[in-house]
């Protein structure tokens, strides 16, 4: 039998978390067809893996790439670090169902995707039109579609904060059924983001219900992620026990304000599982992320207006004290970066964006607030105004240590809670998304985790980002190195791995290196039988599929 592909010569880490053994590995169409010893001369193509680990590729828990494939199907950020799946439509967003009130939504969400507005071409609205779309134009890596529980809210009531009708109820648990006999693998939930928010535990127990009914499973950026993260926790597991759905917490590493309550979130998990609640989490690795003034850190109310709004209510001396005082006492728990915010640790915000401030960049809130004599959060607020809604800011606030620590908890497996992207399409922005997630949180991983602090053994990390995934949301043929598998394969060299997109915080400044690199040492990457990474360069051969949970029932 003549091969498609021979990888000679390399350590073999199978995903298992078997320590790693020397053998070669045949792929025949999209397949691993031998792990043993292979003739160079009885494959097309040879690859020299002398002094590399070859595994299964990198299954990515939670990433938000759906909506950029369709727009940018060439974005390689992902490939490169090693990724050959992701599961997508996490946090209650997915692309789809894109119609109704959901669809006006989404628009300019879109436009800015497509960077020039005028090309924007929403021509799908189902997960079946999404799957046939990204079909015909290629993708680079394999998508595990989630159907989002705020992208159906969105459709039916839009933004509104009230309970559904018993009409509307039935007509979400129709566009949920819809997607799930179109093949998604579950539903996701984003209880912090507009208008997941405003969703009671009742509504989304029914929801899941559908979910269940088609073998699903049910994920959640849980309702509070910092100091009401122990009850978030609780209300998802209770989801899951009600609906009888497997459930995984997302990225549920306790955010400033919450810092050391994963010594109650830990056990709540365990004793769920000795209770039979399936219920698994994960995490990426970053400490920091970007936010804006605008974003996701406002009160929820405010978050959907557009900018000219937002720029009249914070011109208002008194909405600007209503909405302080919200945020501080926070009654409907917002995102992680949130929590700087609400302790008013502004030395923890630092300005990463802002073109008609050009010398605040690198300077923190607290910084910028001392130098114009001014509160920080009149400083916060007037960054806003004065840069009319253009500013970015990076957010420190995760620790660490206690990220490392979890990560060793047998239900952790790892993410990057990231979105794929490009050096040319980032080229292209007057204001680029934070780099690490999306360009080096598998290469960090490796680098810092496993090789630099010995955080967990080489194959222990292997196993949390190939078959513990794979196996979580039913792909039970990848994730491993046997003969019958997918063909989704990296070969790295360890000693080169490194990162270029993790070295912002705390004091490297300003940011004249932005856009960021694509890590290195990942040599090459194999999508279902295809090479799409070799020798450190991306291909451009678009092999991945969207891929259907009816296949594997």
């Amino acid at each position: 039998m003549r091969l498609d592909i021979a990888i000679l010569n390399g350590f073999l880490i199978d995903g298992a978390g078997n320590p790693w053994f020397r053998a070669d590995v045949g792929v025949l169409e999209n397949k691993i067809v031998r792990i043993g010893s292979i003739s160079k001369d009885n494959a097309d193509k040879v690859i020299d893996a002398t002094g590399s680990y070859v595994t299964p590729g990198f299954i990515d828990a939670h990433s938000h790439s759906d909506h950029v494939y369709i727009v940018h199907p060439k974005a390689d950020s992902m490939v490169r670090q090693g990724i050959t799946t992701e599961v997508v439509g996490n946090c209650g967003t997915s692309a789809y169902p894109l119609m109704g009130k959901g669809a006006e939504i989404w628009r300019s969400t879109y436009a800015s995707l497509f960077i020039d507005s005028s090309t924007v071409s929403m021509d799908w609205s189902t997960l079946s039109n999404y799957r046939e779309k990204v079909g015909r134009q290629g993708l680079p890596v394999n998508l595990v579609p989630l159907v989002g529980h705020g992208s159906v809210r969105s459709c039916v009531i839009g933004t509104e904060n009230r309970t559904p009708t018993n009409d509307e109820m039935e007509e979400m648990k129709s566009l949920v059924r819809e997607a799930m006999r179109d093949g998604a693998f579950g539903m996701s939930s984003g209880l912090v983001y507009l208008p997941g928010c405003w969703a009671k535990t009742d509504e989304l127990v029914t929801l899941a219900r559908v979910v269940a009914e088609h073998g699903g499973i049910y994920t959640s950026h849980v309702r509070g992620e910092r100091e009401t993260i122990v009850e978030a926790d609780a209300e998802a597991i209770e989801i899951g026990r009600r609906a009888g759905v497997p459930v995984e917490i997302s990225h549920n590493g306790p955010k400033y304000g919450g810092w050391g309550k994963s010594k109650e979130t830990l056990p709540l998990m365990e004793k769920a599982r000795e209770e039979w609640i399936d219920v698994t989490f994960d995490n990426d690795t970053h400490t920091y992320l970007e936010t804006s003034v605008g974003g996701d850190t406002l009160p929820q109310w405010l978050v959907d207006k557009s900018d000219e709004e937002k720029l009249r209510i914070l011109a208002n001396p008194e909405k600007r004290k209503q909405i302080r005082n919200e945020m501080i006492t926070d009654p409907f728990p917002r995102q992680g970066p949130a929590g700087p915010l609400k302790h008013q640790a502004f030395e923890r915000i630092v300005v990463f964006h802002a073109p008609r401030n050009r010398a605040l960049i690198g300077k923190s809130i607290k910084e910028m607030a001392n130098a114009r004599n001014v509160d920080p959060w009149e400083a916060y607020f007037d960054l806003f105004v004065e840069e009319r809604g253009n500013e970015a800011l990076i957010t420190d606030y995760m620790d660490e240590s206690e990220l490392q620590a979890i990560s060793k908890h047998p239900l952790f497996m790892f993410c990057s809670d990231g979105s794929a992207t490009s050096k040319e399409l980032d080229q292209k922005r007057l204001c680029v998304p934070l780099g690490m997630c999306s360009y080096g949180e598998y290469a960090n991983i490796l680098r810092r985790w496993v090789r630099e602090k010995n955080v967990l053994s080489l194959q222990e990390a292997i196993r949390k980002c190939t078959s513990f995934p794979a196996q979580r949301f039913g792909l039970l043929d990848r994730g491993l190195l046997r003969p019958g598998m997918i063909a989704d394969i990296v070969v790295f060299d360890l000693e080169k791995m490194r990162d270029n997109a993790t070295n912002l915080w705390p004091h490297n400044y300003p940011f004249e290196n932005y856009p960021p690199d694509y890590a290195q040492g990942v040599r090459h990457v194999i999508v279902n039988g295809k090479i799409a990474v070799e020798e450190n360069e991306f291909t451009g051969r678009l092999s991945g599929r969207c891929l259907d949970k009816r296949e594997y029932l």
